[in-house]
């Protein structure tokens, strides 16, 4: 399962297969209110789930039940707008910050064909970033090497869960073409004049329906393409959670309920 388990099915977005948008809001794997009974979704900290079987999907043969996991969100929420806005070959796309959002838009855009380039504000990312499958990275602290990247994209994808000024990454779009945000912030930062300047575009988006996610999961199982996580047993959970706040992790944990 996603992080989404259920949706009205009625709405205008549902119908559309879109129900990562539903009208009355998805129901969510954890935190979330299930619809039938009214009591709070437990994720994976759950002993037994009941679910929409729409919601439960096929996990490809051949692919890693740990890497896949981090699929069912971070993998869909970074899929969806790269088909949304057709990355493939022939394209130069840029991926805002390395996390666990990131690391798996620099393996998907490179999966689809497109040349890739990070941004981050850390120099020391530069091998993790090109070992993921980046052909560039740019310090985005680094003025000049900013103003060189002007005109430079054709999607940027923005995977930084803080707030921070967008004007720089906007002129670096090419004419027409689009910014698309993933982080959640409370606010965004941009100088309007670098959006009506070329005629650009600011979008946002967020996790994936269900074909969407059936098929992203095929498409991954075909170009082999999992998160990097690292493994603890469950009962190193309190650890994983310290490191977690601590950002002690490259780039997702996922923890071995048989343990």
């Amino acid at each position: 399962m996603g992080n989404i388990v259920d949706s009205c099915g009625v709405c205008e977005a549902c119908r559309n297969g879109d129900q990562e948008f539903c009208a009355e809001f998805p129901t969510l794997t954890y935190g979330g209110r299930d619809r039938h009974d009214g009591s709070l979704t437990q994720g994976g900290f759950s002993d037994e789930y009941v679910a929409d079987q729409a919601f439960v999907h096929r996990r490809p043969e051949g692919l890693d039940p740990a890497g896949t996991a981090p699929l069912m969100c971070a993998g869909i929420t970074t899929w969806v707008p790269l088909r949304r806005w057709q990355v493939g070959p022939g394209q130069t796309v840029g991926v805002i910050g390395l996390g666990g959002l990131g690391h798996l838009a620099v393996k998907l855009a490179k999966a689809l064909g497109a040349e890739v380039v990070g941004f981050t504000t850390s120099p020391g990312k530069a091998k993790d970033m090109l070992d993921l499958g980046a052909d560039d990275l740019v310090v985005s602290t680094d003025a000049e090497a900013m103003a060189r990247q002007r005109g430079r994209f054709d999607f940027i994808l923005d995977t930084v869960p803080r707030a921070h000024d967008l004007s720089p990454n906007l002129t670096a779009l090419r004419f027409d073409r689009t910014l698309c945000t993933l982080g959640i912030v409370p606010e965004l930062s941009f100088t309007p004049q670098t959006l009506r300047f070329g005629r650009k575009r600011l979008a946002g988006a967020g996790s994936g329906g269900i074909t969407d996610t059936r098929e992203m999961l095929d498409f991954c199982a075909a170009h082999d393409v999992t998160a990097t996580v690292e493994v603890l047993p469950v009962a190193e959970v309190d650890a994983a959670l310290d490191r977690l706040a601590a950002g002690d992790v490259r780039y997702r944990f996922v923890l071995d309920l048989t343990s």
